[in-house]
């Protein structure tokens, strides 16, 4: 009888968690008017992410970046690396399965998959640029690249 009644509250139990987890609301975006006006800026200077000692380098291209890495993203040195190299490989990851599935994701927002092994140390200022590209990809174009509300 014991057994049965366990059995019963741990289905129970197991019932309630799923249904409170498909129907939890995610958290919305707070974009400021600030940040909406970088966002639609037609500024097109290039950020160029790298490190002398270790030669990554990457180049990004995206209206308004430059402008909210200067004026909107936390300062260098407010992360720290090993911070900024765990959120950027899973938004990496997440980046490349979404580049991988066309048909389900904009192809022209995931245009290019990102070779990023965690086992490379690619220094401060290449994990903080990109680390910040995402967060800026994710607030403009509305999209989440990991289980964290995209903060600055």
């Amino acid at each position: 009888m014991k057994k049965r009644i366990l059995q019963s509250f741990i289905a129970l139990t197991l019932v309630l968690g799923l249904f409170t987890s498909c129907t939890a609301q995610k958290e919305a975006i707070s974009v400021t008017d600030e940040e909406k006006e970088v966002f639609n800026s037609q500024d097109e200077e290039e950020v160029e992410i790298k490190d002398e000692e270790s030669e990554y380098e990457i180049i990004i291209i995206e209206p308004g970046f430059y402008v909210w890495l200067q004026s909107i993203a936390r300062p260098e040195g407010y992360y720290s690396q090993s911070f900024l190299e765990n959120r950027n490989q899973i938004m990496v990851i997440n980046w490349n399965q979404r580049v991988l599935q066309p048909t389900r994701f904009d192809p022209g927002l995931y245009e290019l998959q990102i070779n990023y092994d965690p086992g490379i140390d690619y220094g401060y200022e290449v994990n903080y640029k990109l680390y910040n590209y995402f967060i800026y990809f994710q607030r403009k174009y509305n999209q989440r690249l990991g289980p964290f509300i995209p903060r600055i």
